[in-house]
């Protein structure tokens, strides 16, 4: 698979996905973000995921992120069907995201 970019203006499209879609909200200027996006990466590498990966930056997403009451980062919401289903806040392990994944197979 790959990692999408979304804005506030392709968010609702990038979401109409049936199946799960991993939303992760960040920043550039956020530590824990840019320790947790290579885990991320590593987890869209092994190609074995059931999501399709968005990342949407809160500085790029304003209305998006206050849409969804995203108020720490990063924070991760999957969606199942267009709808949110889970949300963690914080940086997770590749074996903890895999598991908040699978949990909603």
């Amino acid at each position: 698979m790959a990692i999408y970019h979304a804005t506030d203006a392709s968010f609702k499209n990038d979401l109409q996905n049936e199946g799960l879609t991993l939303v992760n909200f960040w920043a550039t200027w956020c530590g824990p973000c840019r320790m947790f996006a290579p885990i991320i990466e590593a987890y869209d590498a092994e190609g074995t995921n059931a999501a399709k990966i968005l990342k949407a930056n809160v500085d790029e997403c304003p209305e998006t992120a206050s849409e969804f009451g995203i108020m720490s980062i990063p924070t991760t919401i999957l969606f199942k069907n267009g709808q949110p289903a889970d949300k963690k806040v914080g940086p997770m392990s590749q074996t903890q995201l895999k598991q908040f994944v699978e949990n909603h197979l």
